[in-house]
């Protein structure tokens, strides 16, 4: 597979993980179709059905392969995420879709913690770079690894602050929600919490 499929590849998985259409009030960021927000569209002035304003109508009427196109412009090579190591691509694209600029500020706080001199501003600059090169090379075994993991973190401390998001990362029954799964699903096994661990850290939660 060519690099240019690979990444290609990536942007329908992520529309694949998004799903379609949903509308949740207690979702911060709004309506969405396969990932793509209203006010993204809104901002790309994405007038689908040509009738003069950018609304919910026109964000139904987006395509899995044009949010593709949108995740793949605005979300990859826009932030520079193709500069970034090919092994953390994948993870650091998805979160991206999903976090915006707080999916390179995890990056970030991971490489200072690996002790890299880098700034937490959400933004793939030289420094990020080189940093995140080095830190591959070092441990091309793990860092995908930690940065899932700092993303599984992040989620939990979320739905900590702020109740009404505990169900996207907690089903209905009690196990693992969408947030927990999808971060996961980019954590080697080994590191995944078991059912046990997850009920034990969420058990706090009303």
């Amino acid at each position: 597979m060519t690099e240019e499929a690979e990444v290609r590849r990536m942007a329908q998985d992520i529309v694949a993980r998004e799903g379609g259409y949903v509308d949740d009030p207690d979702d911060p960021g709004g309506a969405t179709n396969h990932g793509v927000t209203l006010a993204t569209l809104r901002r790309l002035e994405g007038d689908l059905d040509g009738d003069g304003d950018v609304d919910r109508a026109d964000l139904r009427r987006l395509t899995g392969t044009e949010a593709a196109e949108i995740f793949l412009r605005d979300y990859f090579r826009a932030p520079r995420l193709d500069a970034l190591p090919r092994l953390l691509q994948p993870t650091v694209f998805d979160m991206y879709v999903n976090a915006g600029g707080m999916a390179v500020k995890l990056l970030q706080n991971l490489l200072r913690d690996m002790g890299e001199p880098v700034a937490v501003d959400g933004v793939v600059g030289p420094r990020t770079i080189a940093a995140a090169a080095r830190a591959a090379s070092a441990a091309p075994d793990h860092i995908a690894d930690a940065y899932g993991i700092a993303r599984r973190n992040y989620y939990f401390a979320l739905a900590d602050r702020r109740p009404v998001s505990r169900k996207f990362a907690r089903s209905r029954a009690g196990g693992k929600g969408g947030w927990i799964l999808r971060a996961e699903s980019f954590i080697s096994p080994r590191f995944r919490l078991t059912e046990a661990q997850f009920r034990e850290r969420v058990a706090a939660w009303a």
